[in-house]
């Protein structure tokens, strides 16, 4: 995974154009997630396309797979992983993510259909997060 702060300062040299790109550059670079993990409980919900995360604990440090049947959602699911991987899972639950996000200004570059499910994959792996915290 690419680090967020690089990725915010590259993105912000770009145009709309650029952007996209960049997005969906990010959702091509996430690994495969294999069709078995994408059940009921790996959806995110309030997403105009089907967005999956799957997480899992390495060395106490959280990682996520995910997938979208959709580009540009799954360069933006990329992108919210990016704000957490490789952190212990208590930090990510109390993490604020959408703060972390906050210098891709994504509801003022994408469209409002696009962003929407942004708020739901971030509860999704938030509660993934706390679930796993817990133990």
């Amino acid at each position: 995974m690419r680090d967020l702060t690089d990725l915010a300062e590259e993105y912000d040299f770009l145009d709309a154009d650029e952007r996209y790109r960049l997005l969906i550059e990010l959702g091509r670079d996430l690994p495969p997630m294999p069709d078995a993990l994408k059940t009921d409980a790996t959806l995110v919900r309030g997403c105009s396309a089907s967005v999956w995360v799957y997480p899992t604990l390495e060395n106490g440090a959280l990682n996520f797979l995910a997938d979208s049947n959709a580009a540009i959602t799954k360069g933006i699911i990329a992108l919210v992983l990016c704000a957490v991987e490789g952190k212990p899972a208590a930090q990510v639950a109390d993490m604020d993510i959408a703060a972390a996000l906050e210098p891709f200004d994504l509801k003022n570059q994408l469209s409002s259909n696009r962003t929407q499910g942004v708020p739901n994959m971030i509860a999704l792996i938030k509660a993934h997060a706390a679930r796993i915290a817990q133990g």
